[in-house]
């Protein structure tokens, strides 16, 4: 199972640390075509790469996913960019909302029944929901979305 991961990156890297326990679970799932999101030295790391680079590359591992989960407690750009391009390949969209921040879910995200929406105070909440709607996945033996 391959697992594109979403967070914000230009954004603001205040939520790495989530973002790197969140993949940490996953790739004991799958594969976690993005583990890079979650690494604090990120932007410096991505300096060696162009604009266009990383976009090319980040396209073609949305290509690969089998699922995106999105961390979208920080408003990012660049994740509601992937997040409609993933809608439009049909790749079924996770996105995780932490309700303890002063910002609000942006309408697009909450308003689109394509994603599916968990409000999250803890990363064992986000663990039993996505192993639940894995093993849903798994036990189906075929390709439903897992999130709906």
């Amino acid at each position: 199972m391959n697992f594109y991961f979403a967070g914000a990156i230009r954004g603001g890297r205040d939520d790495a640390e989530i973002y790197r326990n969140i993949i940490e679970f996953l790739q004991s799932r799958g594969t976690v075509l993005t583990e890079h999101v979650g690494d604090e030295t990120l932007l410096q790391e991505e300096q060696s790469l162009s604009e266009k680079e990383i976009y090319a590359r980040d396209m073609r591992w949305l290509e690969e996913a089998d699922l995106l989960i999105a961390e979208v407690s920080t408003p990012s750009l660049g994740v509601g960019y992937e997040l409609a391009v993933a809608e439009k390949l049909n790749i079924p969209c996770l996105c995780l909302f932490r309700n303890n921040k002063n910002n609000s879910l942006s309408a697009m995200i909450a308003g689109n029944s394509f994603f599916k929406v968990i409000v999250y105070t803890s990363l064992k909440e986000v663990e039993k929901y996505i192993s639940h709607s894995l093993q849903k996945f798994f036990d189906s033996k075929s390709q439903i979305n897992p999130f709906s």
